[in-house]
């Protein structure tokens, strides 16, 4: 079968798109999911994602980590779907649309997607250690030098730990710079290596970095694939609402692919 792909990406984190508007891909297979994100044998990417009708919604986002497993919310995929909507003809001020983690709002502004992420009740605080969630779960470890951190191999081995099987968990490293602003390396299940950038892991990295004790905030963080911010009100200590993750997401390449859908 051959069908039209999109590439999109959002500070580095690279997704396939799929229109299934129509349906035609809704038998689509784990092995097929894993070589289309194959960076050798396929288009390459950190996820690929469907595009689905939503009965009271603009689209309906269906996420597929790069191993091919279902995944569950990715910020930066969720930027991404917002600007292949408006590529694909959605225009709309607001957009509403369903994920696995429930619904969500996002608007554009400019080259930029600001995306409402589900507010975050509950923070574990630990002594070297955080562990919240934010649409996925996430270990947030505070470091003096991120750039000379072994994210993968002690990221994978965090994330294989006891603890945290079978499920996993993405697990952060951040370090505090001298403007305030935070540098985020993330290594993340379902890739099992690190990405460039991760918005859930932003998200979860800059809650815990908040400026101000309660009340608004905004955090500006750096990653290795780009520069994100994160709006929000701290509640209290492990209560935050009003997330907006924001930061640019746009088109790489389209092409065709011919791959048997179901194999």
């Amino acid at each position: 079968m051959t069908f039209t792909f999109y590439k999109y990406q959002g500070t580095g984190n690279d997704f396939v798109i799929l229109d299934n508007r129509n349906g035609q891909f809704n038998r689509i297979s784990n092995s097929t999911v894993e070589r289309l994100c194959h960076r050798h044998l396929g288009i390459g990417a950190d996820g690929l994602m469907l595009m689905n009708k939503a009965e009271g919604y603009d689209f309906e986002m269906v996420y597929y980590n790069a191993d091919g497993n279902p995944g569950s919310m990715c910020g930066n995929g969720g930027r991404c779907m917002v600007s292949f909507a408006n590529d694909m003809g959605i225009h709309q001020f607001t957009y509403r649309f369903r994920a696995t983690d429930g619904d969500h709002e996002a608007e554009l502004d400019g080259p930029n997607v600001r995306l409402k992420m589900n507010d975050v009740r509950m923070v574990e605080i630990h002594n070297t250690y955080m562990v919240l969630n934010t649409g996925s779960p996430h270990f947030v470890r505070f470091v003096n030098d991120v750039e000379n951190v072994d994210v993968v191999e002690t990221g994978r081995e965090i994330r294989n730990s006891k603890k945290f099987v079978p499920e996993g968990i993405n697990v952060d490293f951040v370090e505090t710079m001298e403007d305030d602003s935070i540098y985020v390396r993330t290594y993340e299940r379902g890739v099992e290596d690190e990405t460039l950038s991760c918005g859930t892991g932003v998200t979860a990295a800059a809650l815990v970095s908040a400026h101000n004790p309660l009340g608004f905030n905004q955090v500006f963080v750096r990653t290795p694939g780009g520069r994100l911010s994160v709006e929000f009100n701290k509640i209290s200590e492990t209560e935050f609402e009003n997330i907006w993750l924001c930061g640019p997401a746009n088109l790489v390449f389209k092409g065709e692919i011919e791959m048997d859908i179901e194999g």
